[in-house]
């Protein structure tokens, strides 16, 4: 017997046995293809992002190898006859050239387009998820950071992506982009000059727009992208509460091959859905808008729906300025919106830490929560999506009173009211929504649920049959950590703290302002008008076992 083995492909022994020895992939593998994933719709969104992440990358470099991105000026010959002979920019030429003499070009450009529509808001709908489910909390912060980072990245990209073909739509925006812009105190024109290399229109926008929008912004967020695997990975996966479910374990199915079959089959589910609505409805049709012209402006303007609610902002804003000395004027109207703009996003990227802090919980999460079992918090993401819907509106008030015959003054005053108030009525509505919510699964694990069938008793009364829960929902109803708010510091003295300062009388010190703040938060957040309405699940089981 010879001493050396005789595999039926020994070249690709060796080579794999020279890869692992210098990779270390065998032991890599061994300890993750088997990683647990747990079973739920929910965590498809995550997968949408993916994957529309990827198609975005695979036709963005096939339409690279086709657009100039310069804005000197060309003569059109093409087959667009409306537009044959008309002086255009290069960027714009190249795309009619790309949509229209290119095989399949604008089945691509569509696809992009398409493609980053659904990114944008399968990323928002995905730290919706997130949000509500409570699966932010530690040791998920930075995750949840990285998460804000691509999406903040994102909307900006694919306003570059927009900005590119220099038709008189996107050339709107720009210009939109350009007075915001100028209204930077100080250094507003110094910006802008550099941004435009000169007045606007300038001739280096779109050629920087093309440079951060294919290499800088797509670079970042697939490292971005990369170390949120990586934690997701680290941290194991959240899940729903159940039976066998706990803090310590993932109930669910193996990485390979069950849940690698499953993901690929989506990839090419969701690539195919977004190459069938490209193909069926029609989007940015640039021939239709005609090339930029600083004197012109496209009609019916708005920009992509995930950047709506910033011009909202602008567009309900009153047109307030005030003068500064030396002749300098300070557009308010302008720049209040351009500082309320990241104010809302950053609503988004502080929220764990802060409701870490007011709740003092330091302990790992790894099962979720159901929206109901946190009214504060659930009401709060619902008033945060109601602003921005109000915003959104905002933004498209020229349409809304177009298309519905109303005032375009009525709308704006509506909006701005609406960005007070709607929020407000959306957030008490919400919480009361989730306490009945609550108050029902009570009823439901003390007295069962709803069979439909009425006995009479023997004194002659009608009542309704109840039916026990089953394990598994009584477990879902009542698997939940009953939070309690955190008490006020108590005054101290200096008999039962050196550490505290007291006066010459020897009277306690009270708490400090901060102190007090995160007091009167946590009660309402766990307390008052945020408490549970069912008691803890321990007593709840007690309870129900009494009565089942």
């Amino acid at each position: 017997m010879p001493d050396h083995p005789t595999p039926t492909h020994p070249r690709a022994q060796r080579a794999a046995d020279w890869t692992d020895g210098r990779l270390g992939l065998y032991a890599l593998a061994r300890a993750n293809i088997r990683k647990v994933f747990p079973d739920h719709w929910s965590f498809m969104l995550g997968e949408i992002c993916l994957y529309t992440f990827l198609i975005i990358i695979l036709t963005g470099v096939y339409l690279t190898l086709f657009f100039e991105p310069s804005t000197a000026e060309t003569v059109y010959r093409g087959p667009y006859t409306p537009l044959n002979g008309i002086r255009v920019s290069a960027a714009y030429a190249s795309t009619l050239r790309l949509s229209f003499e290119v095989r399949g070009g604008l089945l691509i450009r569509q696809i992009h387009h398409w493609a980053a529509l659904v990114f944008v808001a399968a990323m928002f709908v995905h730290m919706m998820r997130v949000f509500f489910t409570g699966a932010f909390r530690k040791p998920r912060e930075l995750n949840w950071l990285i998460g804000f980072l691509l999406l903040l990245l994102g909307l900006l990209d694919g306003f570059f992506g927009y900005s590119l073909p220099d038709d008189l739509l996107s050339g709107t925006g720009i210009r939109f982009v350009e007075g915001v812009v100028l209204a930077l105190p100080l250094v507003g024109s110094y910006v802008q000059m550099f941004l435009f290399g000169g007045e606007f229109p300038g001739s280096e926008i779109v050629p920087r727009f093309f440079t951060v929008h294919v290499l800088l912004v797509p670079g970042v967020m697939v490292g971005l992208l990369v170390a949120h695997l990586i934690l997701v990975f680290h941290h194991k996966h959240t899940q729903f509460a159940g039976p066998g479910r706990t803090e310590r374990n993932v109930v669910g199915m193996p990485l390979m091959p069950v849940y690698l079959a499953k993901a690929g089959g989506f990839f090419f589910l969701v690539f195919g859905t977004v190459a069938a609505i490209s193909a069926l409805a029609t989007i940015n049709p640039i021939w239709a808008y005609g090339p930029y012209r600083p004197d012109q402006v496209s009609t019916d303007a708005q920009p992509d729906w995930y950047l709506g609610f910033a011009e909202g902002l602008i567009r309900v804003m009153p047109g307030w300025e005030v003068g500064i000395g030396g002749g300098h004027t300070l557009n308010l109207g302008v720049l209040v919106p351009l500082l309320a703009f990241p104010l809302v996003l950053a609503t988004l990227a502080g929220y764990p830490f802060l409701e870490a802090w007011i709740t003092r919980d330091g302990r790992e999460r790894h099962l979720l929560d159901r929206p109901r079992n946190a009214p504060v918090r659930t009401a709060l993401g619902a008033a945060w999506i109601a602003l921005y819907l109000v915003l959104l509106a905002g933004g498209g008030n020229d349409l809304i009173a177009t298309h519905l015959h109303l005032s375009l003054g009525a709308i704006t005053w509506a909006v701005r009211i609406g960005a007070f108030t709607v929020p407000v009525a959306v957030f008490e509505v919400t919480r009361r929504w989730c306490l009945g919510l609550q108050r029902r699964d009570r009823d439901a694990v003390l007295h069962g649920r709803e069979t439909g069938i009425l006995v009479r008793l023997p004194h002659g009364e009608y009542v309704e049959r109840h039916a026990p829960l089953t394990p598994a929902e009584l477990h879902r109803r009542t698997a939940h950590h009953r939070p309690t708010p955190q008490p006020l510091p108590a005054p101290t003295s200096a008999s039962t703290s050196t550490s505290t300062s007291t006066d010459e009388n020897g009277v306690a010190s009270r708490p400090g302002v901060l102190a007090r703040v995160r007091g009167r938060l946590s009660e309402s957040y766990h307390g008052g008008s945020g408490q549970a309405a069912e008691p803890a699940a321990e007593e709840y089981r007690r309870i129900a076992g009494g009565h089942h």
